[in-house]
Formats: structure tokens, C-alpha cells, sequence
């Protein structure tokens, strides 16, 4: 269980320290017991006392990191069961699958697909993170570890799954310096999938028939000294699924269970059985509920595009606006002779405005001001849309690059006519529509 602040401050020394960043031990424990501190700010604290308080106060979930360099990603590290609660803290990854059962030719086209879903939405990278290299029983160490040798070449954190140890060592041979998951840890041979995985230091996936197998292999696991760990919460259908991946994140939560305290894979390939929009809706379902790898098939723009605005809406922080990039977006083919559009950054309102100015097909560079990452009327009364900053933004990045000085402001600050004309020489202030659905027929008509 987590320690409350007065069980907190029974370890501290009691001194007033001003480099705790509090005036007195009571208020550094009360602020330790609520995250807003950590333990090791107390300079005074003894290395037992931050040993166990660490490990007391740490979240339900372990925060466990796969990959590495640009490939590192981290996982778990969740304290609450719903996002109203508190902002998640890290978001699912997505692996595509490949198996030691697929042809040469088939491997070498998904591999070849992988890298064609690559795009950003709103400064996130949106792609494929992970491979999944999945060994059948009948194939060969051999075998498996030229397929993971090939899949490694894409440049991709691995997912090994893989439950013969002489395999699992053959490909940890050819991939181990970069920090794959070996998923293939279950209750006839942890000991000698945990030996190895201590070995290589990666990240061990472990999985059973049921939870009640799970929790005791896990259990095992850790009295061994391993808690670098993730569960495979796949069952033989896809309700045993889902209750597997919520009872584990339950118990780890709620019940202050830390021996389910560790992120999850969910492998989509054995539920889904090739049916891909099936997958794709799976892949909704645990992407909420509670994937920290989910595994598929495939993955192109068709699976990606639902995927990605889902998990980067139920992922991103409530109290922080999404917000574009500011700067000039040119579409339909646009030039510097081409008509100035202006909005605000809030992410909603760009890509609103820029669907409908794309669907015009007139030739518009597309102006976004940094607004705070807020709405037309929010910003404009909070004083970050005005005269004032759409006027110095205009003069600092887009005079030196447009030579049309035509510019449409939104409808709803029409307001701002005047000071513009005023501020911008030169300029033709237009007001456009106070709707984005307006946009096609306004522009049209110009």
C-alpha cells in the first residue's frame, strides 16, 4: 500500500531544511505522499529510509522501459483506472506482426509497408513503434534468428515472442544491444527464460493460461530478483482478453496488488484471426482498456488514422490544449501570390478550417498565429488573437516570404479590422465567414 504523508514523515529527519523546498518535514512529507516531491529532494534522508520509501511510494504500475535511443519507449507507470481521474501517463504502443510461418516474399512486403505509415498530427510522430517476431514450434533456432535478424534491420524495437530458451538465446544474439521485449516466459519455463533475459537485460513478457497461472509465475519472478517485467493478458478468446487486461490493472490500482503491477501486451493477431476490421476495432477497445503493447496483423493509413487521433485524445493532458504549429501552411498548391488565411493554433479549429479550405481548392497560404492553443473568442478575449500579435506575426514571418497582401480574418473578430488595417499598411483586411463550413461558397465567390 502507499504511505500517507504522517507514515512518511515518521522516516524523515526532523529538521527545517530550506533545500527540501519546504519550511518544515511535515509539509515535505505531506507533498512527497502526494507526488508533488520526491524523496530524494531531502537531502538529510538516509540511503535505507529512501530505499524504502521509494519503493512505497512508487506508482501501483512499474515503469518499465523497452528499446533504446530513439527507439526507447516506457511503459506502465499508471496510478488511476480512469483519464477523469488523472491524465495517463504513458500511452500505448503499437507492434505489427511478423511470424517465422510467413514466406520470404510476405515478410519482405510487410516490412517494406511498415515505414509507409509515418506522419505528425499536432507534434507527434505517428508510426508503427514496435515489431512483433513471432516463432512457431515447428521452425528452427536458425530460422527464428534470421527472421529477427531481418526484422532488426528495419530499425524498429523488437517483441520476441518466443517460449524455447536455445531460440530465444539465438535471437537475443543478433538483437540484445537493442533492448528488445522477450515475450515467452510461462509457468514450465521461467526459470530458464528469466536466467537469460537477467543476461541480456531485457525486458521479460510473461504469460499462462489463466491470471491465476500469471500471478504465480510473476510472484515466482520477482522472488527471483526480476521485476523487469510485462504481462501478455491474451486469452483464448477475446472476453477472457479484455477481463484479463482490466483484473490486472485493477488489482494493480485498486487493490495495491503489485504483483500485477506491470504494463501489459495484448496480441490482436490471435484474436482477430485476419480479420482486420475487427482488429481495428479491438485495437480501440484496448487501447482504453488497457493495452500498453497491442499487437496486429498489419498497419496501414486505413488501421492508423483511427488509431492514432483515439490514443493521442484518451493520452494527451485534459488541461493542456492541443495545439498546432505555428507558422504558413500552404495548400492547394499555393504561392507567394496566394490569398493569406489566418487562424488561431487550437488544434480543433485547424483542422476544421483546413478541411474546408482544402476542400475550396483555391490556393491559400494557410497563417497560423500562436494563440495559446486556444479557440477564436477564447483567445481573442484573452488578449493572445489580437491586433497586436496577428499584426507582429504578419510583419516577422509571412511579409518576407508572401508577396500577396490580401488577408482573411475569421468572421468572429471582425472586431479587429480596423486596428489591422491601422497596424498593417499596405494590407487588405478581409473579414471572412464566422463559420468554417462558410469558407468553400466565401472563397469561391472572391
Amino acid at each position: 500500500m502507499a504511505l500517507t504523508g504522517i507514515q512518511i514523515f515518521k522516516l524523515t529527519p526532523k529538521k527545517n531544511c530550506k533545500e527540501c523546498g519546504c519550511p518544515t518535514c511535515m509539509a515535505f512529507s505531506m507533498k512527497v505522499a502526494s507526488g508533488a516531491l520526491k524523496i530524494e529532494q531531502c537531502p538529510h534522508m538516509s540511503e535505507d529510509a529512501i530505499a524504502q520509501l521509494s519503493e512505497a511510494t512508487a506508482p501501483p504500475m512499474k515503469t518499465i522501459k523497452i528499446g533504446c535511443g530513439d527507439g526507447e519507449f516506457t511503459l506502465g507507470g499508471e496510478t488511476v483506472l480512469f483519464r477523469h481521474e488523472k491524465t495517463f501517463v504513458s500511452k500505448p504502443r503499437y507492434a505489427v506482426s511478423l511470424c517465422t510461418g510467413m514466406d520470404e516474399a510476405t515478410v519482405d512486403a510487410k516490412l517494406a509497408e511498415i515505414p509507409k505509415v509515418d506522419y505528425e498530427r499536432i507534434g507527434e510522430r505517428m508510426y508503427a513503434e514496435l515489431v512483433y517476431v513471432n516463432c512457431m514450434e515447428n521452425s528452427d533456432a536458425d530460422t527464428y534468428a534470421a527472421l529477427v535478424k531481418k526484422a532488426a534491420g528495419l530499425g524498429r524495437t523488437l517483441i520476441l515472442g518466443v517460449s524455447d530458451p536455445d531460440k530465444a538465446k539465438a535471437a537475443l544474439a543478433v538483437c540484445k544491444d537493442a533492448k528488445p521485449v522477450l515475450n515467452g516466459a510461462n509457468a514450465s519455463n521461467y526459470e530458464a527464460m528469466n536466467a537469460i533475459a537477467k543476461e541480456a537485460g531485457v525486458v521479460l513478457g510473461v504469460s499462462g493460461k489463466d491470471l491465476n497461472e500469471i500471478y504465480d509465475t510473476v510472484a515466482a519472478l520477482e522472488k527471483a530478483g526480476n521485476k523487469n517485467l510485462i504481462i501478455d493478458v491474451t486469452g483464448e478468446d477475446i472476453k477472457s482478453t479484455f477481463a484479463n487486461a482490466v483484473l490486472v490493472r485493477r488489482a494493480a490500482i485498486k487493490d495495491q496488488d503489485r504483483t500485477f503491477g506491470y504494463p501489459s501486451i495484448v496480441n490482436l493477431v490471435k484474436l482477430a484471426k485476419g480479420d482486420y476490421q475487427l482488429q481495428v476495432a479491438l485495437a480501440s477497445i484496448f487501447t482504453m482498456k488497457y493495452g500498453s503493447i497491442i499487437v496486429m496483423q498489419q498497419m496501414t493509413y486505413a488501421e492508423a488514422l483511427p488509431l492514432y487521433g483515439l490514443r493521442q485524445n484518451v493520452y494527451t493532458d485534459p488541461q493542456k490544449p492541443m495545439k498546432v504549429e505555428p507558422g504558413i501552411y500552404k495548400l492547394n498548391g499555393a504561392d507567394e501570390n496566394s490569398l493569406v488565411v489566418t487562424t488561431v493554433d487550437f488544434a480543433l479549429t485547424y483542422f476544421v478550417v483546413n478541411g474546408e479550405l482544402e476542400r475550396s481548392g483555391v490556393p491559400i497560404n494557410f497563417v497560423i498565429n500562436d494563440a495559446g492553443g486556444l479557440s477564436v473568442l477564447t483567445s481573442w478575449a484573452a488578449g493572445k488573437f489580437s491586433g497586436t500579435s496577428i499584426s507582429t506575426f504578419i510583419k516577422e514571418n509571412v511579409e518576407p516570404k508572401v508577396s500577396c497582401r490580401k488577408l482573411v480574418i475569421p468572421g468572429k473578430v471582425a472586431v479587429l479590422k480596423g486596428d489591422l488595417e491601422a497596424k498593417l499598411p499596405g494590407w487588405e483586411i478581409i473579414v471572412g465567414p464566422r463559420e468554417a463550413v462558410q469558407l468553400v461558397k466565401f472563397l469561391k465567390s472572391m
